[in-house]
C-alpha cells in the first residue's frame, strides 16, 4: 500500500500505538494519535513521542467531521474490536488494521509466525536463534538479516523498514493481534496449542479457537503451517487443511510428544525423531537440551519444523537446541538459597501455562498464584498439584476464586496473603530445604504489575536479597 499523504488513526498511544506511529510517518503517512482515556493530556502523550515527532493528537472522543477525513485506522491490540466506538469506525467503512497487519504491509521477505495459548515464546526466541546461526553459518537459502519480534517484546513496526527480500522476521503473535490482519502472510506458521484463555477479550472458546487459526488464513500450497497432533483442536485443523481440494492450503507438517507420525516431528523415548517422504532422521537427544519438560519438547520440536521448512539443515538445528537456554521469566531457575531452589515462572498468566510449570517441578512445592481474572477456570491446574505443592499462597484479585476452586478440588493447604511481598515472604517461611518455591501464578499480573515481567524481576530481586 502507498501511504503517502494517507491520513491514518492511530488508536493507542502505548508501545504499539507509537511505534505504528513512527512507521507510518517513515511511510509517508500523515498519523493522528488517538487516546480514549480523558485524564491524559497532550503532553502525557507527546513525552511517547521521539524527539521531534510531530503528529495531531485527540483525545476522549472522535467527532464524525474528523472520521471523515481518515483513510485507515490502526487499532492497538490492547483496544477490543467489539467497543462501540469501533463499531463506529467500521460503520463509516474505514479499514482497520493492527500493527502486525501494518508491519506486513511496510515489510520485505519472509515471516515465520508462531501463535499458541503456550509455549509461544521460548518457541520464537528459538526458532530466532536458528535462524540467526543460520545467517552466521552463511549456508543454504540466501539471508541477509534476521530480527525477532511481535509479542516477544519488539515491535514488528519497529523494523519493518528494515527489512529486504532476503530478511526473515520471526514472529509471537499473540491472539489480540490476529483479530486485526487482513491480508499477514507467513511463509511459515504454528500454533503451538489452543487452550481457553483470554476469554474476557474473546467471550467464547469458538472465537478463541477461530482468531487463533488465522495465522493460516492467508496462507497458500507454497507455504507450511506446523501444527500439535497431540492437540485435538489443531489435529482436526490440520486434516481440515489436508484435505483442501481447491490445493490452496498450506502444507501441514505436525509434531508431536504422544504419537509415532508417518509425517512430522515426534518424541520417541528421548530422542527427537524427523520423518519426512519416508526418510527418518534422529535429531537430538532430550537429555542433551538445556529445555526441561514435555512442554518444551514440543516447543524444540514446532522450533524444529519450522525451520527446518523454511530451509535451515538440521545439523546446525541441532547445534542451537543443545546451546538454548529457557527464556526469562519461564520456568527460570533463580537461585538456591538456604537449600531451597526458586524458579521463576511468571510467563504462566494461565491455568494451562501454570499447569506445565507445575510438571517441570521435581520437589515438593511451595506455589504463588492469583493475579488478575481473565474469567478462567482453576479446576484443572488443582489437580495437576498431583502430591507437588505443599501449599498454595494466593494474591490478588483472583485469590478468593482460586481458594474456592483448589477447596472443590480436595486441596485445603491454602494461606492468603494482602501484598506480593507477604507471599513470597510466607513461602520463603514454609519452605524447607530441598522444597521449590515456584512463582507461576496462573493469572495475568495487571492491576498489581504493569506486566508478568516486572511482576518475575520483582520476584528475582526478592530471592536475592535472601541469605545463602
Amino acid at each position: 500500500m502507498d501511504f503517502s499523504g494517507k491520513r491514518v488513526l492511530v488508536f493507542g498511544t502505548g508501545i504499539s500505538g507509537i511505534g505504528a506511529a513512527r512507521l507510518l510517518k517513515d511511510a509517508g503517512a500523515v498519523p493522528v494519535l488517538f487516546d480514549g482515556n480523558e485524564k491524559l493530556t497532550d503532553k502525557d502523550i507527546l513525552a511517547r513521542l521521539p524527539d521531534g515527532f510531530d503528529a495531531e493528537i485527540v483525545i476522549g472522543t472522535l467527532s464524525k467531521q474528523l472520521l471523515e477525513t481518515i483513510d485507515l485506522v490502526v487499532l492497538s491490540p490492547g483496544v477490543p474490536t467489539d467497543l462501540e466506538i469501533v463499531d463506529r469506525i467500521r460503520s463509516c467503512g474505514i479499514p482497520i488494521w493492527g500493527e502486525v497487519e501494518l508491519a506486513w504491509q511496510c515489510s520485505r521477505g519472509d515471516v515465520l509466525a508462531i501463535t499458541g495459548t503456550n509455549g509461544k515464546t521460548t518457541t520464537t526466541s528459538l526458532a530466532g536463534e536458528i535462524m540467526r546461526y543460520h545467517l552466521a553459518a552463511g549456508t543454504g537459502p540466501r539471508l541477509d538479516q534476521v530480527h525477532v519480534v511481535g509479542n516477544i517484546g519488539i515491535a514488528y513496526t519497529g523494523v519493518a523498514m528494515q527489512t529486504t527480500k532476503q530478511s526473515v522476521c520471526v514472529a509471537e503473535i499473540s491472539s489480540f493481534q490476529l483479530e486485526t490482519i487482513h491480508e499477514f502472510h507467513p511463509r511459515v506458521s504454528a500454533i503451538t496449542n489452543i487452550t481457553p484463555d483470554h476469554l474476557n477479550r474473546h467471550h467464547t472458546m469458538e472465537e478463541y479457537i477461530r482468531v487463533k487459526k488465522l495465522i493460516a488464513s492467508n496462507q497458500d500450497e507454497r507455504d507450511v503451517c506446523v501444527l500439535n497432533y497431540e492437540d485435538p483442536i489443531l489435529r482436526e485443523f490440520g486434516e481440515q487443511l489436508r484435505s483442501d481440494e481447491t490445493h490452496q492450503s498450506p502444507k501441514v507438517i505436525f509434531f508431536s510428544s504422544g504419537h509415532e507420525l508417518e509425517e512430522g516431528f515426534y518424541l520417541e523415548g528421548d530422542r527427537i525423531i524427523c520423518r519426512e517422504n519416508g526418510e527418518r532422521t534422529a535429531l537430538v537427544s532430550t537429555r542433551e537440551v538445556r529445555l526441561p519438560g514435555k512442554h518444551n519438547y514440543e516447543n524444540i520440536m514446532t522450533a524444529a519444523a519450522m525451520t527446518h521448512a523454511w530451509g535451515v539443515p538440521f545439523e546446525e538445528i541441532c547445534h542451537v537446541l543443545r546451546v538454548f537456554k529457557a527464556v526469562e521469566h519461564r520456568i527460570e531457575y533463580v537461585a538456591e538459597k538456604g537449600g531451597v531452589v526458586y524458579y521463576n515462572d511468571s510467563k504462566g498468566t494461565n491455568p494451562d501455562a501454570a499447569i506445565r510449570g507445575i510438571q517441570a517441578m521435581d520437589r515438593p512445592t511451595i506455589l504463588i498464584g492469583g493475579g488478575y481474572d481473565k474469567d478462567s477456570q482453576y479446576e484443572d491446574w488443582i489437580r495437576a498439584f498431583e502430591g507437588k505443592v505443599r501449599y498454595l499462597v494466593l494474591v490478588g484479585q483472583t485469590r478468593e476464586k482460586i481458594a474456592q476452586a483448589a477447596k472443590r478440588c480436595g486441596f485445603n493447604n491454602i494461606i492468603m496473603a494482602e501484598t506480593f511481598e507477604e507471599a513470597f515472604s510466607i513461602s520463603t517461611e514454609k519452605a524447607r530445604p530441598g522444597d521449590a518455591v515456584l512463582l507461576s501464578p496462573a493469572c495475568a499480573s495487571w492491576g498489581m504489575f504493569p506486566n508478568y515481567e516486572v511482576r518475575g524481576k520483582i520476584f528475582k530481586a526478592l530471592v536475592n536479597q535472601l541469605p545463602d
